[in-house]
């Protein structure tokens, strides 16, 4: 690190005030923040000491993130394997996972280079520093898509998301709603037969994906098996088939403080009271689809969530319930978790200002009655 720190401080004038790069002074900031703490303190008045800034509760995200884009390769490589037909059996693990590995691989490149490659761009003309928040926004996109999604549109989707989900609000942090779900939202309602869950996301068979397939009324004979569903042997989009490796990340999003219990407990409370109007059972309904995923990784966005405890609560259960009111009631789109999280999304500032407004309602009426 000490070689590191030489290095930065040798090369850090020419991208100073005055210096002869000074014009890229907001992406030079941007690699220094990222490979050192930064040097910035307060020198008065109150404030907060801690070792970690915006870009290492970031880098915590995308951490636990990566069980799902591991076993995403595995089992992008598995499901072709097994669509190819009737074997004596299948690879050995290494080329099935590296067979996922080459599919999934330039979906987060291209996620990462178009992303922050507006990132930059924004930051050097208008003169600030460059965002973190893509850091986790650009690996949660190649996991909420197929994985046989064209690169050009996922490169467009990407584009849309970065430039009209959050730019143009000003930035992280200043974002209404999830760019990670608007670039999904983008390929849903532009691109649909890519999005829909008609084609199962892999190479060489075409089918359904196992939720689209219940909805449809397919016999439960011939469906993939609760345990296969939780531990993720099933079609889907890259990172949202293994409920266990979701719980895992969860589980590190949890203990670092990073996300929110009360949303992730409240949301599937929500689902399971909500899904039990149906025929599906809940306990098959919490592991179908995107719903863990995003229960874990989209509804918990600090930013789109509410800030008051008891909103997140709130916020919470109305995510989960609407979830299950769109699988159960409109069987054109059976997912239902992409459109509920942005809903809330919509209204989490709704929600926090009648939290706030009715307990300043019930303060000031204490007071009027015991003085």
């Amino acid at each position: 690190m000490k070689a590191i720190e030489k290095i930065i401080a040798k090369i850090k004038p020419i991208f100073s005030k005055g210096g002869s790069l000074a014009f890229l002074h907001s992406t030079f900031d941007a690699f220094e923040t990222f490979l050192l703490v930064p040097g910035t303190v307060t020198r008065k008045g109150s404030h907060i000491r801690d070792c970690n800034d915006l870009k290492r509760v970031m880098i915590v995200v995308v951490i636990a993130l990566v069980p799902c884009l591991l076993f995403g390769m595995y089992n992008t490589g598995l499901q072709h394997f097994l669509a190819m037909g009737p074997r004596t059996e299948l690879p050995e693990f290494f080329a099935v996972f590296w067979y996922g590995f080459l599919k999934v691989l330039p979906l987060v490149i291209i996620s990462y280079v178009v992303g922050l490659g507006i990132e930059f761009t924004v930051a050097q003309i208008r003169g600030h520093e460059v965002n973190e928040g893509y850091l986790v926004t650009g690996m949660l996109i190649p996991l909420i898509v197929p994985v046989t999604i064209p690169l050009w549109m996922l490169a467009l989707a990407v584009a849309f998301a970065v430039l009209i989900g959050k730019e143009i609000f000003g930035g992280t942090g200043m974002n209404i709603w999830n760019p990670a779900l608007l670039a999904r939202t983008f390929l849903f309602f532009s691109y649909p037969a890519y999005m829909t869950g008609d084609k199962v996301w892999i190479d060489g068979f075409t089918g359904a994906t196992p939720l689209a397939a219940w909805i449809r009324g397919t016999s439960s004979a011939v469906m993939p098996s609760w345990t296969d569903m939780f531990l993720g042997f099933t079609p889907g989009s890259v990172g949202e088939t293994s409920v266990v490796c979701i719980l895992l990340g969860a589980v590190i999003l949890l203990y670092t403080g990073v996300a929110s219990w009360k949303i992730m407990i409240s949301c599937m409370a929500g689902a399971a009271l909500t899904g039990l109007l149906g025929d599906i059972p809940v306990h098959y309904h919490l592991v179908m689809g995107g719903f863990a995923f995003g229960c874990v990784f989209m509804a918990t966005d600090p930013v789109t969530s509410p800030q008051t405890e008891t909103g997140k609560w709130i916020y919470g259960a109305l995510t989960g319930a609407l979830t299950m009111t769109i699988r159960l009631f409109n069987p054109g789109y059976p997912e239902g978790m992409m459109l509920a999280i942005l809903l809330m999304n919509t209204f989490s500032p709704l929600i926090d200002h009648t939290v706030v407004a009715v307990n300043v309602k019930r303060r000031i009426k204490r007071i009027a009655t015991y003085g």
